[in-house]
């Protein structure tokens, strides 16, 4: 697999020139959220939508594909399974961490796959999406946490600017971490990797 170095220069490289769109993705999706919030129930609604579509548009980004601010929207033509994968992972991650912030954590880590698993395979449902990101997760948790970690520094810098500089940190990270989805998805045991696929 590629060190974590190489994928964040690999994110930096794709995010040349398309850092407009990727901000105003990333305002869109705040203020739906924020909006939607006032209905209570709405961030439960949209919010499964609403990850996939930015998880399809990161993916798309990441693959060369030609994105557009619209991608935003396209989990919602899975409105079903991305809203069932939002609260299944909700719940799951709720309980986990009511035990202890560190079994919380942890699966946290080993559900963070399940939404670019339900992207690339639109037939499967949530329960499958999650069993996938667990099997696809183990040895890896570890990889993907020193990632986020190598962010830290910016993380402190954004702190400074009042938060405006997590309008491009946030593009940044989610780019690496769909790069680190497609190496791990090249790089796992053919029967796991035929099952997302």
């Amino acid at each position: 697999m590629k060190e974590n170095f190489e994928l964040r220069a690999i994110s930096r490289y794709q995010l040349q020139g398309g850092w407009l769109v990727a901000v105003g993705m990333l305002l869109v999706y705040g203020i739906i959220i924020v909006l939607s919030s006032f209905l209570l129930i709405g961030p439960l609604i949209l919010g499964g939508p609403l990850t996939l579509g930015f998880t399809s548009y990161y993916l798309k980004k990441s693959r060369g594909e030609t994105v557009k601010l619209e991608n935003l929207f396209d989990g919602f033509k899975q409105f079903g399974s991305s809203f069932l994968l939002w609260l299944l992972e909700s719940v799951f991650l709720a309980l986990w961490t009511c035990l202890l912030i560190v079994p919380g954590i942890v699966k946290l880590f080993s559900y963070s796959m399940a939404f670019y698993i339900l992207r690339d395979n639109p037939e499967i449902g949530a329960i499958e999406a999650i069993t996938q990101s667990r099997k696809m997760m183990v040895g890896y948790k570890g990889k993907l946490f020193k990632l986020y970690l190598s962010f830290i520094g910016w993380g402190l810098l954004c702190c400074l600017s009042l938060g405006i500089g997590f309008l491009w940190l946030i593009p940044y990270i989610s780019l690496s971490e769909a790069n680190f989805y497609d190496d791990l998805k090249r790089n796992q045991p053919q029967q796991i990797s035929d099952s997302v696929s």
